[in-house]
């Protein structure tokens, strides 16, 4: 089964959104390419209808928006149940994002035969924030977006270290090529600065995000806030060790 995760940026023909393709073989995701910087919504869909036999894409944006104002119902049920733990939703509505670059995304998808959470050929809204808690049992979220850039390498390397992990999940065990596995060491990260740290970070959300499309693949406990009419967010509730 071929997956794809993509971190979308929320001005994406501006700034640049990150997709990593894999699939499953073998009980095993095996994550086989990252691209850390495509711009634009034409770019996007290019890099994903040319890949042949993609069935599922598990997107980091927010994917229907029904709502003039305040925030959608999942990310008001989300947040209840995480903003404790410090992952709480970000907001959307049409006052916000009158032209979604995600809900337009979200309807090309369609056109092409990716239904929201079918059984197969699908498209999934996902937060990696609640899915990094869940994956790993952590106590909140963790914290590799904001702050000084010495917080945000220590971060990265955090979960960089915890996706590295995942290659000995019991859940769905992840194997990176080794060409991408340098991307996550703690060496690496450390070199970067400026758009090269936000590239990283945005490259390790599209891995999350791929795992995510991986956990909802093969039916593992996850929850879905919301509905498919006003707005959903998947989050899987599988501790994967």
């Amino acid at each position: 089964m071929k997956l794809a995760g993509i971190d979308l940026a929320w001005q994406g023909e501006r700034n640049p959104s990150a997709i990593a393709f894999g699939s499953i073989k073998h009980n095993r995701l095996i994550l086989e390419s990252l691209e850390p910087a495509v711009y634009g919504l034409a770019r996007i869909i290019e890099q994903l209808t040319k890949k042949e036999s993609l069935q599922g894409i598990a997107i980091d944006a927010p994917l229907i928006i029904k709502n003039d104002t305040g925030q959608r119902l999942c990310e008001k049920a989300l947040s209840r149940e995480y903003g404790g733990r410090k992952a709480s939703c970000h907001t959307s509505n049409k006052r916000l994002y009158p032209e979604a670059l995600s809900v337009e995304l979200s309807s090309v998808l369609q056109t092409h035969g990716f239904n929201h959470l079918a059984p197969s050929k699908w498209q999934i809204e996902c937060y990696p924030h609640p899915a990094i808690i869940e994956c790993f049992n952590l106590p909140e979220r963790l914290a590799y977006k904001k702050g000084s850039v010495a917080e945000r390498k220590a971060g990265q390397i955090e979960l960089a270290r915890l996706i590295l992990s995942l290659e000995h999940s019991k859940v769905l065990p992840l194997t990176l090529p080794k060409n991408l596995k340098g991307l996550l060491s703690a060496t690496y990260i450390e070199t970067l600065k400026g758009i090269s740290l936000k590239s990283n970070e945005d490259a390790l959300d599209a891995i999350v995000c791929l795992y995510i499309a991986g956990l909802y693949s093969i039916k593992a406990d996850g929850i879905v806030y919301g509905d498919k009419a006003l707005g959903y967010i998947f989050v899987p509730k599988a501790y994967c060790f």
